[in-house]
């Protein structure tokens, strides 16, 4: 947060315990490690008191967060931030497919301040491809979180990242990703 800005973001955790085959982040900045809930408020009411009109919560799987002391999920989280100050955007990245939950889904979709846009990185629509990559989901179980997104959130926006060419694709697997691609129709996408 930079003083007279209208925008911060708000570390809630750090780490990763997935251990995506190409990713080395659990190996760089270790295992997750979820903020105490209570700081995290702390910091947006002293945000909304600076004027703060935009709130990004960021970690590497806000999904999986957990508060270390009060068990309480990010769903949870979110919606407790987003009740400080109705006139402040709440936005969070980035979520992980394997734990997106339907209370998250149900929270976004009951309050008018949290922005309607999740960014949930497919990877590949290959199911041989994710197991590669052990992600921990199928290109099924990623399809039945659209619908469920889309069906409580029309309005909402879903980015992705994918990843072309991962070791030992084949054309046919990369068609699979093509397909899935075609079918949800994503509002915009990060391609590597």
């Amino acid at each position: 947060y930079r003083e007279n800005s209208v925008s911060a973001f708000v570390s809630i955790m750090r780490g990763c315990d997935n251990f995506c085959s190409y990713c080395i982040v659990p190996y760089t900045r270790g295992r997750e490690r979820s903020r105490n809930s209570d700081s995290i408020i702390k910091e947006v009411v002293s945000l909304n008191e600076k004027g703060v009109k935009e709130i990004t919560l960021l970690g590497q799987n806000v999904n999986s967060y957990i508060c270390p002391a009060t068990k309480m999920t990010f769903a949870k989280l979110l919606e407790n931030c987003s009740e400080i100050n109705p006139d402040i955007w709440f936005r969070f990245i980035t979520s992980h497919p394997k734990d997106m939950s339907e209370e998250l889904i149900d929270v976004i979709s009951q309050h008018q301040n949290i922005c309607k846009h999740i960014h949930l990185p497919l990877q590949a629509g290959s199911n041989r491809i994710l197991k590669l990559m052990n992600r921990k989901y199928t290109r099924e179980h990623y399809l039945s979180l659209i619908e469920k997104i889309r069906t409580k959130n029309p309005e909402c926006a879903i980015t992705t990242d994918i990843i072309a060419g991962f070791p030992s694709e084949t054309i046919d697997e990369h068609k699979q990703t093509l397909s899935t691609i075609e079918s949800i129709r994503f509002d915009g996408a990060f391609m590597f």
